[in-house]
């Protein structure tokens, strides 16, 4: 696994919403042995009370969860304004070009099919981070 550099993590909010609680348990694992703070959550509703309360700096969203699934929480997110404070990869099974069109228009930042890797997960939260760095410091 090729850490995120340090400068690039420590402290950071990331916010992990998926319904599946090993890869819950997995993303958020690595996210934090890199230094993340991490929140997360198990479906939609309980992401926009997380976005609210935890206020990440990034979110890791899968798509395919009960009651409001990621296009859901990105369409709020969008509405409310919150696409630029709160980069989001979308991480799912769902691996169809009309899907990563769909989450891309309602602005995720990125796109990344289960399975992935360790590293292509952490390099794409880290481009996230460093983007959202760099939207704070203009």
């Amino acid at each position: 696994m090729t850490p995120l550099p340090q400068i690039q993590a420590t402290g950071r909010r990331v916010l992990v919403v998926d319904d599946d609680p090993g890869v819950l348990d997995l993303v958020v694992t690595r996210l934090q042995l890199v230094g993340c703070h991490t929140a997360i959550a198990r479906d939609g509703h309980a992401a926009l009370g997380e976005i609210a309360n935890f206020r990440p700096e990034a979110m890791v969203l899968d798509l395919s969860m009960p009651r409001l699934d990621g296009f859901g929480v990105l369409s709020w997110m969008r509405q409310k304004d919150l696409t630029a404070k709160v980069r989001t990869l979308v991480l799912t099974a769902r691996n169809n070009p009309a899907d990563v069109t769909r989450a891309i228009g309602l602005g995720a930042r990125d796109y990344l099919a289960k399975p992935f890797k360790d590293d292509q997960l952490l390099l794409r939260v880290a481009r996230l981070l460093i983007k959202s760095r760099e939207a704070l410091s203009r």
